[in-house]
């Protein structure tokens, strides 16, 4: 009798709790795939791919862990500990949100998904290890993001869904085309940016005699150095992306 009931309490113990990782994603219905290939971060809920992000990862292959892990904290303006720059200050290079994973015997402190105060490195391979974001979006990740959530990193040539298959996530395939990277912040202004509200840009810059050879309406090299020039002067953040900082200082609306 008491053998029959320590089998029953361990099947619905299993039942419950679960095992593996398919199961650990049926108790969080999250996932994120992260490929380093592409460089493009995908985030999974309930099944569903719910949108894809432009992201960047380590300088040299083997600084971005590759493997199958989880979010293990989570934390609003983290300080970069290394140089003593408090959370929330514009010089951090951590951005405004932090996503912790348990990677390589850390726990949360070394490896995470973050935001970056340089938004021109986001799709390039140039981090310690670390998977930048832009700062908008990992704070509109943030708080859909449950402690727990799996995550998986690779390099790879598949679509998302089948190394999400592979892996043992049940994914709901796209029935209308592949998922695009979302943009970053549409008020952004940035080298490839083009139309009216580079025109403005570039007449507002003319003006303070910066010197600009692009194309009238073309975000192009020499536009980016003029912004970089005009940051450097104002004090501003130099990235050559016209943020709201940027704007505000150059009297655009």
């Amino acid at each position: 009798m008491i053998k029959r009931v320590f089998v029953m309490f361990v099947c619905l113990f299993l039942l419950f709790f679960g095992l593996g990782t398919t199961h650990s994603y049926a108790a969080t219905n999250q996932l994120i795939v992260i490929n380093k290939t592409t460089n493009n971060l995908a985030f999974y809920e309930n099944g569903k791919l719910v949108k894809v992000f432009k992201v960047a990862t380590g300088r040299k292959g083997s600084y971005t862990p590759e493997g199958n892990f989880k979010i293990v904290n989570k934390i609003v303006n983290r300080p970069f500990y290394k140089e003593h720059i408090p959370g929330g200050d514009p010089r951090n290079p951590l951005g405004k949100r932090w996503l912790g994973l348990n990677a390589r015997g850390t726990w949360g402190d070394t490896y995470g998904i973050h935001g970056n105060s340089n938004a021109s490195s986001i799709g390039k391979h140039i981090s310690h290890g670390c998977i930048r974001m832009y700062n908008n979006q990992i704070e509109w990740l943030f708080p859909q993001v449950k402690i727990n959530t799996p995550v998986i990193i690779t390099s790879s040539k598949k679509s998302f869904d089948t190394i999400a298959l592979a892996s043992g996530y049940k994914v709901t395939k796209q029935t209308n085309g592949p998922v695009t990277p979302e943009e970053p912040n549409s008020n952004i202004l940035k080298k490839g940016s083009h139309g009216s509200a580079v025109t403005l840009l570039q007449s507002k810059l003319i003006a303070q005699g910066y010197v600009i050879k692009d194309e009238k309406g073309i975000f192009g090299t020499s536009t980016e150095n003029a912004v970089r020039n005009f940051q450097k002067d104002r004090r501003l953040s130099v990235d050559g992306i016209v943020g709201p900082a940027t704007k505000k200082a150059l009297g655009i609306n």
